[in-house]
């Protein structure tokens, strides 16, 4: 059943056990599972059916330290989510990338990526993917990784019908919950705001925070405010750890051997580190897109290394009438450590018009970003150059360790932490099921649970957690 306002739902008298806040990836796939094995649950989208410039106008925020997105473009405000404008590129975080690394801390989960491959074939059906192939070594450094491209799947054109005719799920668009209530141990309950007024308070047994990887930690935040420390009640990390995948254009590479390694449909072809590699030279886990040139491109990228880079152009002379294959463009997107100074805030002088605190992204680039950016390209130019498959010019801001610029992509609108995982209460918001430390009956779905963010696209792995977490809580929840 799927409702326009929190008063047609209320006149249907539907009688939920939980409750998901939030329709994107991770909230309906949360209700689907809830919802197929019984148990009743009602979905608050604080968004309509469509975009609208009034719901986006809830989003807008500031941003302090590196250069951002704005917040109101950076994620969709309506049913779906930022599902919405999901370009669709699929991996699940790599095995290592659950694993605490000695050189940075608090990385590390409390879980495994063994934790979520029981539930990649119900992701593959979700998400319209393919199987996913093993890596392909192409030295002791680095390996052919596969991102798959899904159709891009749209939660609510793909699921909606299926939302709209469960007895067990009850969609209600345009309300807003506002704030949590508790008590320290349980939420009590939840403050409305739908179509554009308040809408009083609401219950349930379960509450599953599902909003985002910004909102997620504005809600607890300001909910936490509102009760005084009840609902969440060891709130040392709430907010903090947040992080993205800064990525920018690294330079580029002329490739000799024509089959070296496979290129994708629109000939990309994606490569990342070794684990022995990346604990050698003490990085974080990277990914290096690297997207062909037609042969016409190759004229004008070696007249311009005659100049910036000779020994690497008088290989490519000598490679000339050898199958010489094509020039290439690098583009790395790269883990970001966690840091507690990278968080979310509450402003202090900006609310929306529900009265409820605008965030305050505090958020900067360290030297291990920095670090792992420039020895991420060298070790992959190593590799082609030793394999004699191909020679890699970095960019020359990387190489000079000039600042950032502020012309490209910057990152990949991946928001991740904020409510991460773990086992100390100090440097983390919810357990290994997804509960908050110290509360009975609140969940949190979405990245902003992630630990650490790896170098891969989330949403396939925040689609493994979400089935994870519906399914954990299909056997908790008695009807």
């Amino acid at each position: 059943m799927i409702f326009d306002s929190y008063d047609a739902y209320r006149a249907a008298n539907f009688a939920p056990k939980v409750c998901v806040l939030g329709s994107g990836p991770a909230g309906t796939t949360i209700a689907r599972k809830l919802g197929a094995a019984g148990i009743p649950v009602v979905v608050l989208e604080a968004g309509s059916r469509e975009f609208s410039d009034e719901s986006q106008d809830f989003y807008r925020g500031t941003t302090v330290g590196d250069s951002y997105f704005d917040l109101d473009i950076t994620r969709l405000r309506f049913m779906g989510g930022s599902s919405n404008h999901w370009a669709g590129w699929c991996r699940v975080l790599d095995k290592q990338d659950f694993e605490p690394k000695a050189w940075a801390p608090d990385t590390g989960w409390p879980i495994r990526r063994a934790d979520i491959e029981p539930y990649l074939a119900e992701v593959r059906d979700i998400l319209d993917l393919p199987d996913f192939r093993p890596d392909v070594p192409i030295s002791d450094d680095i390996r052919w990784v596969q991102l798959i491209k899904s159709p891009a799947v749209r939660f609510a054109e793909k699921f909606g019908d299926q939302l709209d005719q469960s007895k067990n799920i009850a969609v209600v668009l345009n309300t807003y919950a506002t704030e949590l209530a508790g008590d320290g141990k349980r939420v009590t309950g939840a403050r409305l705001w739908s179509n554009g007024q308040d809408a009083g308070s609401f219950s349930a047994d379960y509450f599953i925070v599902c909003t985002g990887g910004l909102e997620n930690s504005r809600l607890l935040l300001w909910s936490n405010r509102r009760s005084n420390g009840g609902v969440v009640p060891n709130a040392t990390a709430l907010g903090r750890y947040w992080m993205e995948h800064p990525t920018f254009e690294g330079g580029n590479a002329i490739l000799a051997d024509d089959g070296a390694f496979e290129v994708d449909a629109v000939k990309e072809a994606f490569f990342s580190p070794m684990a022995a590699a990346m604990e050698r030279l003490k990085i974080m886990n990277f990914g290096i897109r690297l997207i062909e040139t037609p042969y016409p491109g190759v004229k004008s990228l070696i007249a311009d290394l005659a100049c910036t880079a000779p020994h690497m152009a008088e290989w490519v002379s000598g490679k000339l009438d050898q199958n010489l294959r094509c020039a290439a463009q690098l583009y790395v997107a790269w883990e970001q450590a966690p840091l507690a100074s990278n968080q979310i805030e509450l402003s202090k002088t900006e609310v929306d018009h529900a009265g409820v605190p605008r965030i305050e992204l505090h958020w900067k680039k360290s030297e291990l970003e920095r670090r792992t950016l420039l020895e991420g390209l060298r070790l992959f130019g190593t590799t082609l150059a030793q394999k004699n498959l191909g020679r890699v010019r970095i960019a020359d801001w990387i190489s000079k360790g000039d600042d950032y610029p502020t012309n490209e992509e910057t990152a990949g609108h991946h928001h991740m932490g904020g409510t991460r995982m773990g086992t100390d209460v100090t440097r983390s918001v919810v357990d290994a099921n997804c509960k908050v430390h110290g509360m009975d009956n609140l969940y949190v779905g979405g990245s902003s649970v992630f630990c650490a963010s790896g170098q891969a696209n989330p949403t396939t792995t925040i689609t493994a957690l979400a089935c994870r977490l519906g399914e954990h809580l299909s056997k908790v929840i008695t009807v």
